[in-house]
């Protein structure tokens, strides 16, 4: 069975819906495929005491305000999986799920959407699959003889599930400090980075961030010096688990070893740790396998992205990447971040589709 529609939207997470938001408002046909049985896209699978950095009005979707979260000022997973559920049914948006896009090729003047059930075949594209999806697993030495536990941040669930146990967090971001700081009271704590953990100051929330990204970005699209950015503020927003643990003593971190044995990790000195439990919260990599028929990275893997255009590819100008970073809009990976990129991209295709 095959459809045809004027936009598709890969991804029913919290980029998809931004932009399914604007191109409802412009009259536009479309669908939003999501591989999800459930909405509320990443966040449903997040661990339990992951909170966001700002109150719920700084973390808002276009059109419709977070509501605050009861006893809470930072919002947790939970909430932000309902707010995001509750903003696909008040706008009606034509989500179909679980979809499993499996493609996007060329046919003629359309792009084919392969999925599992079905071709769709659409004027343009609009990818947002984000990045949950692709942890990334650094190549450290050992790491396949360790016999303990391995677990991405993707894995991990609660203390409770490595209470008491020797266990070594590696990753100086945000996830890293948020996962130590969770299993600071109940374990035995070994926090690995590769250099010192840089706070930002403990006022910034994620609307400062958002406002370092998008100067940063008016900065380099006038041909002035590079602010920075998000970077030049620090890696960890000190949220307050983290801000607790910091301040008691019990983030202290270790530089980054060069292995792993059967038992544990080890440093360049010879030092070790033994181990039961190492937590990767090494990042992630944009989810963009279904791209693959269309041919679009280049020699370092990206997909070249139009200078005007943020969020437009440049050698399939039917397809828009939205929420997968910086590189596709200012903090586009953010809640409060996506909708001007969403918004930019709903109006440019639909222009290209009428």
């Amino acid at each position: 069975m095959s459809r045809t529609t004027q936009v598709v939207v890969i991804g029913g997470g919290q980029a998809g819906l931004a932009a399914g938001y604007h191109l409802r408002r412009l009259g536009v046909d479309f669908a939003v495929l999501d591989a999800q049985d459930r909405p509320g896209g990443a966040w449903r699978h997040a661990w339990g005491s992951l909170s966001l950095f700002s109150p719920a009005a700084y973390s808002s979707l276009p059109g419709r305000p977070m509501p605050a979260q009861v006893g809470a000022v930072h919002p947790d997973a939970g909430h932000v999986a309902a707010y995001l559920t509750d903003y696909e049914r008040r706008y009606g948006l034509p989500v179909h799920r679980p979809v499993h896009v499996t493609g996007v090729h060329r046919d003629g003047r359309f792009l084919r959407v392969e999925t599992g059930s079905g071709d769709w075949r659409a004027q343009a594209v609009i990818s947002a699959t984000g990045t949950w999806w692709r942890p990334f697993l650094p190549a450290v030495p050992g790491r396949a003889d360790f016999r303990g536990r391995q677990l991405h941040t993707v894995g991990y669930g609660s203390p409770r599930d490595l209470a008491g146990l020797r266990v070594v967090v590696v990753g100086g971001g945000n996830s890293g400090a948020q996962i130590a700081a969770d299993l600071a009271y109940g374990t035995e704590l070994t926090w690995a980075t590769r250099r010192p953990p840089r706070f930002l100051a403990d006022d910034i929330d994620g609307r400062a961030l958002f406002d370092a990204a998008t100067a940063r970005r008016r900065a380099l699209d006038e041909g002035r010096t590079d602010t920075g950015g998000v970077a030049s503020l620090g890696d960890i927003v000190a949220v307050p688990p983290v801000r607790q643990a910091r301040d008691a003593g019990l983030l202290k971190a270790a530089p980054m070893f060069v292995r792993l044995d059967r038992g544990g990790v080890v440093w360049a000195d010879g030092t070790r740790a033994d181990a039961d439990a190492v937590v990767w919260c090494t990042g992630f990599r944009p989810a963009l396998s279904h791209l693959a028929p269309l041919g679009l990275r280049g020699r370092r893997g990206r997909i070249a992205m139009d200078a005007l255009e943020g969020t437009r590819s440049v050698a399939e100008p039917r397809l828009h990447l939205l929420g997968y970073g910086d590189w596709t809009g200012p903090a586009s990976a953010t809640l409060i971040g996506v909708g001007r990129p969403a918004r930019d991209a709903a109006r440019a295709v639909a222009d290209l589709v009428r």
